[in-house]
């Protein structure tokens, strides 16, 4: 089987769902934060403001990497059956060699990649429905990359 190449677009849609779902989030822990140690309950106040950064951190890498402006999120991918090739934006060429799982979640909209490198590191990337240029290619990676399931 010859590789398969695919390159992936910002997706912009899935990036507005995720910024509804954590802006609100992020908004309300830290107004609970406020809450709790303005009332003198500052153990609470602690935990929500700890709460609030986590979610702030991971929903800025969630959205930033749909939109593939991090330096790490992928925007080419290159299947063949031994191993899987990532292009990420910073430059960068990862190839999957060893011990690699394409992980499908049950509403089809995304998928996971796991494997080691050439350097024996672990790497794991998250790819979205909304990042392929139609569904056609989706679904047609999401065959290709049965082979490591």
């Amino acid at each position: 089987m010859a590789s398969e190449r695919c390159e992936l677009v910002s997706d912009r849609r899935g990036g507005l769902w995720d910024a509804l779902l954590y802006v609100p989030t992020v908004v309300g822990l830290g107004s609970a934060a406020l809450m709790f140690w303005f009332q003198g309950n500052h153990s609470l106040g602690y935990l929500m403001v700890f709460l609030a950064s986590f979610f702030l951190l991971q929903g800025t890498h969630r959205i930033l990497g749909r939109l593939l402006l991090l330096p790490s999120a992928p925007v080419a991918l290159d299947i063949s059956k031994q191993r899987v090739a990532l292009e990420l934006r910073g430059g960068a060429r990862v190839e999957l060699v060893k011990d690699v799982r394409y992980f499908a979640d049950y509403a089809g909209k995304s998928f996971g990649l796991t494997g080691m490198d050439l350097n024996g590191a672990r790497k794991q990337f998250v790819v979205h429905r909304g990042q392929f240029s139609d569904d056609a290619m989706f679904k047609k990676t999401a065959t290709a990359l049965k082979v490591f399931s």
